[in-house]
């Protein structure tokens, strides 16, 4: 058996270490390096949205809200008479409501706390300054800012993000029928249903996030952060789940028809969870 002197095994393999380091990307001087971000460290890096700190964002932070509530309430009776007529005429509203908050309120996608973010930075609070970057930084890559540096104009981002929005309703259709929503005899409820769903809880996402796949995968997985866009999204999707209690029961009634109680439920859960989202409470908190 041939013998292994230790110190030449020892510094052969500092010899590897060395010169393995010095062929590395990472360790050669003036040459650009590419960093791989797994989905872990991603949904990491996601910071909670923070709301534009302008008397008018803290107008309409809590005018919006309260218009739709409103709104619900004045059409209610409507709704229970003829459900495709109301959820038809209401729709077009509540989708200026949610604009007029995004416009307003929210920051455009690219200029919110993304996967984009360092690992080491401060989650800002409500009510914290936000600093203005200078003329030459980029707002966002891939998801706000062009190559350039420069932002995208809101109104044209508010617009794309309902297409996208739109886009989403036939999924939210099917995810409702596989979840027990009647398909034959209802199709036109379910699907009014779905872009009432649609406008509430994913319109405000689209416009903060765009189609940024890593902060998409954080929703998807709830991983994102409480603020008032997820909040919105989760007390949404639980309002809704939970305002199918009372459809089975055996009161007659005519609310519970389909899709009153299940409307009702994602207006309140979207109001509540909206919210709480965006409270001191529960901002920046992850399940």
């Amino acid at each position: 058996m041939p013998l292994v002197d230790p110190v030449t095994m020892s510094s052969s393999i500092a010899k590897g270490g060395v010169a393995a380091a010095r062929s590395s990307p990472a360790a050669v001087k003036g040459k650009t390096t590419t960093t791989f971000t797994s989905p872990t460290t991603a949904v990491a890096k996601l910071l909670p949205v923070q709301l534009q700190q302008t008397p008018a964002s803290q107008y309409t932070r809590h005018a919006v809200p309260a218009l739709l509530a409103a709104l619900f309430v004045a059409r209610f009776q409507s709704l229970v008479a003829d459900p495709v007529a109301t959820m038809y005429s209401s729709l077009p509203v509540v989708a200026a409501l949610q604009m007029a908050y995004a416009l307003a309120c929210l920051p455009i996608a690219g200029a919110a706390g993304s996967v984009g973010a360092g690992a080491g930075a401060r989650k800002p609070r409500p009510g914290d300054k936000k600093k203005i970057a200078g003329s030459g930084s980029s707002a966002g890559s891939g998801s706000g800012g062009d190559a350039a540096g420069r932002r995208p104009y809101p109104p044209v981002t508010a617009f794309l993000s309902l297409i996208l929005t739109a886009l989403a309703t036939p999924f939210l259709f099917a995810a409702m029928v596989l979840f027990g929503a009647p398909l034959l005899t209802h199709p036109a409820h379910t699907l009014l249903c779905a872009a009432h769903l649609a406008v509430l809880a994913l319109f405000p996402l689209f416009y903060v996030h765009g189609v940024d796949a890593a902060a998409w995968a954080a929703v998807a997985a709830c991983q994102a952060p409480l603020d008032d866009t997820f909040g919105g999204l989760v007390g949404g999707l639980a309002g809704a789940w939970l305002g199918a209690v009372p459809i089975p029961l055996d009161w007659d009634r005519a609310w519970q028809r389909w899709p009153v109680t299940i409307l009702a439920g994602l207006y309140a859960g979207y109001l509540l969870g909206r919210a709480l989202g965006g409270s001191w409470l529960l901002w920046g908190k992850k399940f």
